[in-house]
């Protein structure tokens, strides 16, 4: 992978997911009282979701910041990933199908960022390890 592709494609997967978390960090009780009625029925109950759904818009914001920037890239990739893969399970409990191909994307693009992380040539990264 060309290290201007890998640029892109980390930019662009940081700024749907830094995008995410900025819409919601200003309606945060909306957004959270949003997540907490639609898993009010499945099998997590509210003393993990609501947790979750405050901190899910704080974690989106950051990491997509820091993909963004290219600072901390492999670990904001893994982070990411494993974000996205719980966003995947809650998903699948309350059946939303709809939701789930954006979410496996976002996984896949993370993943394949993270498999070619020795061509994150122009971040942050770089500059701090000189």
């Amino acid at each position: 992978m060309d290290t201007s592709v890998y640029l892109l494609l980390r930019i662009a997967i940081g700024t749907s997911i830094f995008g995410h978390g900025l819409v919601r960090l200003p309606k945060l009780s909306a957004f959270s009282t949003w997540m907490v009625n639609g898993f009010e029925h499945s099998l997590l109950p509210k003393a993990l979701v609501l947790p979750f759904s405050y901190a899910l818009p704080i974690a989106e914001f950051l990491v997509g910041l820091l993909l963004i920037a290219g600072l901390f890239t492999r670990p904001a990739l893994i982070i990411g990933a494993a974000m996205m893969i719980i966003l995947i399970l809650g998903t699948t409990l309350i059946e939303n199908w709809e939701a789930l191909p954006s979410q496996l994307i976002h996984v896949l693009f993370l993943t394949i960022l993270l498999q070619f992380i020795q061509q994150n040539n122009w971040a942050l990264d770089n500059i701090i390890k000189k």
